[in-house]
């Protein structure tokens, strides 16, 4: 990135008491509380200021908490659904795309909105030589973006993923050595990856990237919604997404209430309307209770669960739901609801939406396509509303035609119950 870029000045704010901190550089947590609570970041710039298509994700930067640009980036493109729109009868649909189509403007080379998170968070750091190993946990989506953009901007990177989920470490490059994948067992899950990312984050030379808690990773989401409000020129009413830990709803909410404060965007909360999908939907039976407390399950039935649903990114057991500032809050705050989608329901639905809008999209994606449909069929939302559905990821039909695809392999299998020594004696062999 070749644009003079200077780091964005902002604070951070606790979602349980209101104390401001400085950011110490990788701040996860407010120190000293015993709450469990999310950070906020609190810009400087009250105003959003866009830089400019040329500046990729970074257009955005006034709101990203950031020391410093990555090369490669590319922003969400939104546009005015006029084909599917108008087969589900509504009028005002908007579209908000992050994946692979050029013809839209839409050049993710991992065809998933985690990229928007890995520019933030690589941003977040300062490049600095002993600054460690970044562990990122994922269910596949998440683990391709971090390792594209870790590799591209020589960032040393770990990434821990289920065996049954490593098909999806596919690259149109080889992948730097900076990066290196290790997996946990086959019939293993997301929180299985995330036990053990979590035990290797506590070791020397190597720090947790944080997941939710990473204001970066938040914010970098939050951009998908600042692509449809910029677009749009106004905050729309509803905001239709898929949800696993629900850290992408939870960034809307708080991209929405920045634009509020900005003031050029109208007043309104938009209405979080976001999904799970059958049979893992912990997030959505706690909501139909309006329970702060997820319901309690054994972990085999969640496995279970997690390993039958069509969109496997979205089977996070520990998500961020209950904490000060987390999705429960974010509901509450905006009258949002849950619904459940079935794998025959979100399979109908990514057909639909190709048929109509001319490129394949992911299964998280078809999980947030098919509520909306769902909503508008059990006339749930006004059909002249403005509504925003957010297309996590999409275009990767199109992206792999006619190229060779490398994949990342796992250089180690461990399990958290090998133990803290053993896994730190496996880790020692791997140089970056």
């Amino acid at each position: 990135m070749t644009k003079e870029f200077l780091p964005t000045r902002y604070r951070l704010q606790s979602q349980a008491t209101g104390a401001i901190y400085d950011d110490t550089g990788w701040l996860l947590d407010p120190p000293g509380e015993h709450q469990p609570a999310l950070l906020r970041a609190v810009y400087e710039s009250s105003v959003l200021n866009l830089k400019g298509e040329e500046f990729g994700l970074y257009t955005f930067s006034d709101w990203l908490p950031i020391s410093r640009m990555l090369k490669g980036s590319s922003a969400p493109v939104s546009w005015h659904s006029k084909a599917l729109g108008q087969h589900l009868g509504l009028e005002n649909l908007y579209i908000t795309f992050s994946g692979w189509w050029p013809e839209r403007g839409a050049f993710m080379r991992t065809c998933s909105f985690k990229e928007t998170e890995a520019y933030v968070v690589g941003g977040r750091l300062r490049g600095e030589p002993d600054e460690g190993v970044l562990v990122v946990a994922s269910a596949g989506n998440t683990a391709r973006s971090f390792a594209q953009v870790c590799s591209d901007n020589n960032i040393p990177l770990l990434l821990c993923v289920p065996h049954d989920n490593i098909n999806a470490l596919w690259f149109d490059h080889e992948i730097n050595p900076c990066v290196k994948l290790i997996s946990t067992p086959p019939g293993s899950d997301y929180f299985d990856a995330i036990h053990l990312s979590n035990i290797i984050a506590g070791l020397e030379g190597f720090f947790p990237e944080g997941g939710a808690r990473n204001v970066a990773r938040r914010d970098g989401m939050g951009t998908t919604f600042l692509s449809a409000t910029t677009y749009l020129g106004h905050i729309p009413d509803y905001y239709f997404q898929a949800v696993g830990s629900g850290t992408g709803a939870i960034a809307a909410w708080e991209a929405n209430l920045r634009l509020l404060a900005d003031g050029r965007f109208g007043g309104n909360k938009t209405r979080l309307m976001l999904s799970q999908n059958k049979p893992f939907v912990p997030m959505c039976q706690a909501w139909k209770e309006r329970s702060r407390h997820l319901p309690v399950s054994d972990d085999d039935t969640m496995r279970r669960d997690a390993l039958a649903i069509m969109a496997a990114v979205l089977s996070n057991r520990k998500p961020p739901y209950s904490l000060a500032g987390g999705l429960y809050d974010a509901l509450m705050d905006t009258n949002g609801e849950i619904f459940s989608v079935s794998n025959q329901e979100a399979h109908a639905a990514s057909a639909l939406f190709e048929k109509f809008e001319g490129i394949d999209i992911h299964p998280a994606a078809a999980v947030a396509t098919a509520s909306l449909i769902n909503a508008v069929h059990q006339e749930l939302i006004d059909p002249t509303a403005t509504i925003m559905l957010n297309i996590t990821g999409g275009g990767e039909k199109l992206f792999k035609r006619g190229i060779e695809l490398k994949f990342l392999r796992p250089v180690l299998t461990l399990t958290p119950s090998m133990g803290h020594h053993e896994i730190a004696k496996q880790l020692s062999a791997l140089k970056w």
